[in-house]
């Protein structure tokens, strides 16, 4: 299962192409859009949002609700085209009174950007460099969640720090997986600890008053999985890589953790690795839960468990010093309409990539042609690892 995305920030439209979803699986448009507010949701978020109101619309690949197993195409209007018209015109000549933007921001892919391509306007790389884009990583993702639900994975995230103020848990590993989904989604920065969330939100109003931003960290869960997804064989069969690669696709994210993480590195070994026990319904499971659920490449069957950190958002209303790149001169960073802290948004995006990836781990290994046989093949597999644990 692959994706493509295409459209700019104030172009008039996004687009995806998914390829590689069997057939026979059921989807709806209404959970990808679920999804799609969910992206757009969290305390601190700019006032784009108030613009878009982010609805998918399905053209091909779907008929009568379920797929075909031919690519599926997603599209999402960008509203605020409408005020852009002349200045991403697609075709004709840029109008005398354009402005450029010639003041690349620190921390953007603004200047490497002209510089790798030979532009003149940073406009040219901020309109897809935007993290606007991941509207249609989340909406590709849908067609990835329903395929993963239908085998019985779920996936969620929580927020766990935002700026300086983190979230208390005496064990993430085992406390990840008792936060109701409920608590997560009514939380205005998505995080289940109400009073986090409160010192969550007053540091994002700080930030916001000294014309700064934020970054911050979440954790994304995943149930469900069956044990020996990926592989050890080779370095790309490896999940740890391949959600490791996908993760940090993503704009702005700067780690990526397994399990116990860093953490690990301060132990012993013997307070690291878990235990291997043997238990009359559930076969071979852990003691612990340290490697967050991943083992040699490979899932373990325990909960997946991931940590990600999102660096601060690079357009300040203070903005810092830059270059102007027509006069080579010192001047102050261009200005987007932006968001003070979009961590919580970035979490659901981390889910969405997090969502491909395992979809593509059961179609390499039980088949990707209907669901069908994928699910007799996966009933299958689960008969021989429990005879295996006899």
């Amino acid at each position: 299962m692959k994706y493509i995305t295409a459209g700019e920030s104030h172009g008039p439209v996004l687009t995806a192409i998914v390829s590689g979803v069997p057939a026979g699986l059921a989807i709806s448009e209404k959970g990808i859009n679920a999804d799609l507010v969910r992206r757009q949701s969290g305390y601190g978020r700019g006032g784009r949002q108030a613009i878009e109101k982010d609805t998918v619309k399905i053209t091909s690949g779907v008929r009568f609700g379920h797929t075909l197993g031919s690519p599926i195409t997603l599209s999402v209007e960008n509203r605020d085209w409408q005020n852009w018209t002349d200045r991403m015109s697609v075709f004709g000549e840029p109008s005398k009174d354009l402005v450029r933007e010639v003041t690349p921001r620190p921390g953007h892919a603004d200047l490497l950007g002209v510089l790798k391509n030979d532009f003149d306007d940073c406009r040219n790389v901020l309109e897809r460099s935007s993290a606007r884009e991941t509207t249609m990583r989340v909406a590709a993702a849908g067609i990835a969640r329903e395929f993963l639900a239908d085998v019985g994975v779920e996936i969620y995230s929580y927020v766990t720090s935002i700026g300086n103020v983190t979230m208390q848990e005496k064990d993430p590993m085992t406390d990840a997986l008792y936060y109701s989904p409920l608590d997560i989604e009514m939380s205005e920065v998505r995080c289940p600890d109400e009073d986090a969330a409160q010192r969550m939100m007053d540091a994002i109003d700080t930030a916001k008053e000294a014309g700064d931003s934020l970054g911050g960290t979440y954790r994304i869960v995943v149930t469900g999985l069956l044990p020996t997804l990926g592989g050890y064989e080779t370095p790309s069969k490896r999940l740890t890589s391949r959600l490791g690669a996908a993760l940090f696709s993503i704009p702005a994210m700067k780690g990526v953790e397994f399990g116990l993480g860093f953490e690990a590195a301060h132990r012993p070994g013997s307070q690291v690795h878990d235990e291997i026990i043997l238990d009359e319904k559930k076969g071979f499971v852990r003691k612990t839960n340290n490697a967050g659920g991943l083992e040699g490449g490979m899932t373990t069957g325990m909960p997946l468990i991931i940590s990600v950190a999102m660096k601060p958002i690079p357009t300040l209303t203070i903005p810092l010093n830059t270059i102007n790149l027509d006069t080579l001169e010192v001047a102050k960073a261009s200005k987007e309409r932006s968001d003070t802290c979009a961590v919580p948004a970035a979490a659901v995006v981390g889910e969405s990539e997090v969502a491909l990836v395992l979809a593509n781990a059961y179609l390499e290994k039980f088949g990707s042609d209907n669901m069908t046989d994928i699910k007799a093949n996966i009933a299958s597999f689960k008969e021989r690892i429990k005879t295996m644990s006899r």
